[in-house]
């Protein structure tokens, strides 16, 4: 089964989790989500793989989300909504595999899909 995995090459950790997948040997597809935004449904989906809630997966360090969403309490799709229309709010890495997916900031999220 392919994984996929939502990368930013300018994230460290990012970088780490494409390492780890080509030593892995698993067959992967890259997706460079700010250029390929996913859709919504896409990123429902996603939310959905990892067990979260939107929010969980919104980036809150990000300037644009201190400047544009820090004071607002937002509805689940509103969440999903933000993340379409500025991807850069997107926690990275996701890494997809069939009905799982894990946030690949540690080693051990990483291990536990490849």
């Amino acid at each position: 089964m392919i994984i996929k995995i939502y990368h930013n090459n300018s994230c460290s950790k990012s970088r780490i989790a494409l390492a780890e997948l080509t030593k892995s040997g698993e067959d992967f597809e890259v997706v460079n989500y700010l250029e390929n935004v996913p859709s919504v449904e896409e990123l429902k989906d996603i939310v959905q793989k990892l067990g979260i809630r939107p929010f969980q997966l919104v980036r809150t360090t990000e300037k644009i989300y201190k400047e544009k969403f820090g004071n607002l309490n937002l509805s689940d799709e509103a969440w999903i909504k933000a993340m379409h229309e500025n991807p850069i709010l997107i926690q990275r890495p996701i890494l997809v595999k069939g009905d799982v997916a894990v946030i690949g900031r540690s080693e051990e999220a990483i291990d536990s899909i490849v």
